[in-house]
């Protein structure tokens, strides 16, 4: 037995480091490396994992549960509470619209209206991990698509809870629990409407232990200042909330969310986020690969057409409703594809909305096995199609010349044009004007310009990068135009049409990093800035001064460094492309930039040095004061 597990743990390791970087070197991203890996060492090509191994699922679906404990302490109730329009509004018009249009498909199919209706609310359910991950790595978060996205993702996680507590009522009169009951349930024989209410019950213990109970634990545990045991403690209140959950025969990831919801506000917040970060990554991947070694290929063999039709369906149905949600809220097409696409999967709660169904006899047991097929084939197709989206589609399409929101009409015309108008352009933004220079801002979103109108700046709305705008800016007698703007290709884009349209333009531009800076430099940019590189040599001057250096000593070398620096990044530039030749020559110029550092450093500066610090200068001018 001992060494059956140890082969099984090898087997997902090594496919886990083999399928999920070609993944992620790919573009698919790892969540699609995972199911991949599962897929290769399960049952249904290598083998290396029999049938027994799909019993991994039940260890790896703790890592969605600790995920969802982390992303209901993500979850502000005030934020909630301010995004209510949006979260009730997408949200409940993305389920009930899905659910709605996919119940009637499955009643067409042949289904019972229980079976349709269990059917519509498992499929309307998307992927938290999926989209959250996605998001996250491609940078999307913080736009209209990733708030929105997240704002539906919020509203299924939360709509779980009825869910659950409604399939009881759709269970046959004389129903066993099908196999599916737990040996330590409490309510496996109680009626349905008994059963609603132990779900309740149970909602309401996890509100209160987590309101009164878990805050005076975690103080106790805190004193002892052993950060292995608040480790365990926090492992041990996801637990126990797993087993409570599970005696009334609810999803654990339900009541863990309703726990991080409940601690958001908690003084012990970002301890449990930084604890359980690590255990869930862990379990969250072997999740995926469990549900990739799961999925029944026999089902995807015998009737590879119809599955593939089901699949399609899915997508489609759930995409076209995502996309009138999306719509309706007013986001960009650009921005609606990226809803509709990257939501359309079927999600993890899925498999336990279907695993419940199946146990209390709503779904038959041949139905069972299609929609966990159906769950699983979704989530794997979403990264390709995201894939598609961003590389063909997206790049055809554009910042779409006629938004929902039209180009504001500009009435004056600067010396210097600010295209982007968030954290990092305000910002140079408020130091010209404080210095008597106004500028033309522009910027994108829409969100942006209002809350900055309120403010009292006067921002303008609109794409930088069309032609007419920029003409509307008065770019012909600008002399000089900023470019503040944080997606680096529509950067490129934009320092392209400048250059080609407006080439007397003198152009300063923010570059997201170091890469970012030589595709910047090979269009003609000679100095890009680096958004980052600034505030950490003034952290590195800091730093250097706190450990005894002059303050001018420690800006003198952080001088010479970002001087070498820039020398080097121009030296650079010409070998990016060849990865051996660059990678010898960043450390040729790591040494040499270290070198030539040392030999300032060498250099005795002490008696010159203190014109910067106050004390060395007040007692200058102390000894040099008449008595």
């Amino acid at each position: 037995m001992e060494t059956s597990f140890l082969i099984e743990a090898i087997a997902y390791l090594a496919a886990a480091m083999i399928c999920v970087p070609i993944a992620k070197r790919l573009g698919l991203g790892s969540v699609l490396g995972y199911l991949a890996a599962g897929v290769v060492v399960g049952p249904a090509l290598l083998g290396v994992i029999g049938e027994e191994g799909k019993d991994v699922m039940h260890m790896a679906e703790f890592g969605v549960v600790i995920m969802l404990f982390l992303v209901g302490l993500e979850l502000d109730p005030k934020q909630f509470w301010r995004m209510k329009s949006l979260v009730v509004g997408a949200g409940a018009g993305q389920v009930v619209a899905t659910a709605v249009a996919v119940g009637l498909l499955a009643t067409w199919a042949g289904l019972s209206w229980q079976a349709a209706v269990a059917t519509g609310l498992a499929m309307a359910m998307s992927s938290t991990a999926i989209v959250l991950q996605s998001l996250k790595e491609q940078g999307l978060s913080s736009t209209r698509a990733g708030r929105t996205s997240f704002a539906v993702l919020l509203f299924q996680d939360v709509a779980v809870i009825p869910i659950l507590a409604i399939l009881p009522l759709l269970a046959p009169p004389l129903a066993g629990d099908g196999g599916g009951a737990h040996h330590g349930s409490l309510v496996a024989h109680l009626p349905g409407w008994a059963q609603t209410l132990a779900v309740l019950a149970a909602v309401g213990v996890v509100v209160v232990f987590g309101r009164f109970g878990v805050a005076p634990l975690l103080r106790l545990v805190a004193g002892t200042r052993l950060r292995e045991l608040f480790v365990a403690s926090s492992l041990l209140i996801v637990v126990a909330i797993a087993y409570l959950m599970s005696l009334v025969e609810v999803s654990a990831a339900l009541g863990t969310f309703i726990a991080g919801v409940v601690l958001a506000n908690s003084e012990f917040r970002h301890e449990l986020e930084s604890d359980l970060e690590p255990v869930k990554g862990l379990l969250l991947g072997l999740f995926f690969m469990a549900v990739g070694a799961s999925i029944d290929l026999a089902v995807v063999q015998t009737r590879p057409g119809e599955m593939i039709a089901i699949v399609g369906a899915i997508l489609l149905v759930k995409g076209l409703v995502l996309a009138a949600v999306a719509r309706s809220f007013r986001l960009a097409t650009d921005q609606l594809l990226l809803v509709a696409v990257g939501m359309s999967q079927v999600g993890e709660f899925a498999f336990v909305l279907i695993t419940v169904a199946g146990g209390k006899n709503i779904l038959p047991a041949d139905i069972v096995s299609v929609l966990m097929a159906v769950t699983a084939l979704s989530m794997a197709t979403t990264p390709i199609l995201m894939l598609v989206l961003q590389r063909v589609i997206l790049p055809r399409i554009g910042t779409p010349q006629k938004d929902d929101r039209e180009a504001d009409a500009i009435d004056e015309h600067h010396p210097v044009i600010i295209a982007g108008f968030g954290h990092f352009g305000s910002t140079v933004g408020r130091l010209l004007r404080a210095n008597g220079v106004e500028a033309t801002v522009l910027d994108h979103n829409s969100d942006t310009v209002d809350l900055l109108r309120r403010i009292g700046f006067r921002v303008y709305y609109g794409d930088a990068t069309r032609l007419d705008l920029l003409l509307a800016a008065g770019a012909e007698h600008a002399t000089l135009m900023i470019i503040a703007i944080d997606d680096p290709e529509v950067t490129i884009a934009l320092v392209e049409t400048v250059r080609k349209h407006f080439p007397h333009l003198r152009l300063l531009v923010r570059a997201r990093h170091r890469f970012h800076a030589y595709e910047l430099m090979d269009h003609g940019v000679e100095n890009p800035y680096r958004e980052h590189l600034d505030t950490s040599i003034r952290l590195g001057i800091d730093a250097l001064r706190y450990l005894g250096r002059r303050a001018h000593s420690a800006t003198r070398a952080a001088q010479a460094f970002r001087r070498y620096d820039e020398a080097a990044m121009r030296h650079l530039v010409q070998h990016r492309r060849n990865r051996e030749t660059y990678v010898a020559s960043v450390r040729a110029a790591i040494e040499e930039q270290e070198q030539l550092l040392k030999a300032d450093l060498s250099f005795d500066h002490t008696t010159t040095d203190h014109a910067w610090d106050a004390a060395p200068l007040r007692a200058a001018v102390q000894r040099t004061s008449p008595s």
